[in-house]
């Protein structure tokens, strides 16, 4: 049965979901042609991308996010399955094979008209959302006459499955200091860091990306403190700074940050990796690796709480904003939850959302 005959059983007018990622190298070979995918046009120097590319040794120069993205995909393919959702699965990376123009070609090849799309970025920035929009708009042009429509589901930073998984997540992290979850560990939310440009120009009034994460690191430690009967600070830092050193990032980084709090007294730090969906690599390295030997050197006690990854709650997450988003496209009222005070963002990004800081490029997906 073609993908645009098969049932659906409330996805229409979905024939298809596409799970759009980041890519990584999956051999050493493949770890420096892979960077400079990853930073074309943007003047990291040479440098840089030989420092970044040796902290794939450690990892046998495979990142785990494709090996990540296909546990996801299967855990998915079993949820849409357990309730009668007979829809099509393909995947696409910006930066590494399968490509995202492989995934439009065979899509076009199945018949599949018309796709939602689920992208392992939560939050608004020019790399976290119009950079996938534009790469699909470019994938889509690229499959010719009768490439499907693309239609990006809403960010989730604040989507209470989301809230959950990492929540969760910290609670185990937290059972793993010493003293448990009655020691006062301080909790330590990170993201990839980003030009402060880039954070200033995200959404559609600016500063979007500092202000999803702070709502969601708010909605992750109000479930947490319910469940210990203990208020956690919280603060937000950052990670896998990577661009030219006259230009300023966000910060502080999470080493410094360790070191600060180490000087003021902290007893444990739980490290929350809110930005990331899956244990990549900025995960296995930023964090497990450099930020554990901070940790360790400076002798303060810290664990690092688990992605969403294939959490029952975040899979669940991607069935409900699939039907949430194919009843709307039906006409249908649709609840759209959120954890948070900003509210669901909407499902077309709205006109001049983060715009490429490099000049205009067509993008799905958004009012503009």
């Amino acid at each position: 049965m073609s993908p645009a005959a098969s049932p659906r059983s409330g996805a229409e007018p979905y024939d298809a979901l596409l799970l759009v990622s980041f890519g990584g190298p999956e051999a050493p070979a493949d770890v420096l042609p892979f960077l400079a995918n990853v930073t074309a046009g943007r003047g990291v120097p040479p440098q840089r991308l030989r420092e970044v590319a040796a902290h794939y040794d450690a990892f046998a120069g495979r990142s785990p996010i494709n090996d990540q993205n296909r546990a996801l995909l299967a855990a998915l393919r079993g949820e849409l399955d357990a309730h009668g959702l007979d829809v099509p699965l393909y995947w696409g990376n910006r930066n590494w094979h399968p490509y995202l123009r492989e995934a439009l070609a065979r899509m076009r090849a199945d018949g599949v008209q018309r796709a939602a799309v689920f992208v392992t970025s939560a939050y608004s920035s020019y790399s976290g959302c119009r950079q996938y929009r534009e790469d699909l708009a470019a994938a889509r042009a690229g499959a010719g006459n009768g490439g499907p429509q693309l239609d990006k589901l809403r960010h989730y930073y604040d989507h209470p499955g989301f809230v959950q998984a990492n929540a969760e997540a910290v609670l185990a992290a937290l059972d793993q200091l010493p003293g448990g979850r009655q020691e006062p560990a301080r909790l330590v939310y990170v993201t990839h860091s980003i030009p402060v440009a880039m954070d200033e120009s995200s959404g559609p009034r600016g500063g979007a990306y500092t202000a999803q994460h702070r709502a969601a690191a708010a909605a992750i430690s109000g479930r947490v403190d319910a469940v210990t009967g203990r208020e956690h600070d919280w603060d937000l830092v950052f990670c896998s700074r990577s661009g030219p050193p006259h230009v300023p990032w966000l910060e502080p980084d999470v080493n410094d940050h360790l070191d600060a709090l180490s000087a003021a007294g902290i007893p444990a730090a739980v490290l929350v990796p809110v930005g990331f969906v899956s244990d990549h690599l900025e995960v296995g390295y930023d964090l497990d690796t450099e930020a554990a030997a901070t940790a360790a050197h400076l002798g303060l006690p810290c664990t690092r709480a688990a992605t969403a990854g294939t959490h029952p709650a975040f899979v669940s997450l991607i069935r409900e904003l699939l039907l949430e988003r194919a009843a709307a496209e039906r006409g249908e009222h649709v609840e759209r939850p959120a954890a948070g005070p900003l509210g669901p963002w909407p499902d077309a990004c709205p006109a001049g959302c983060c715009p490429n800081p490099r000049g205009w490029r067509p993008a799905v997906a958004g009012q503009d």
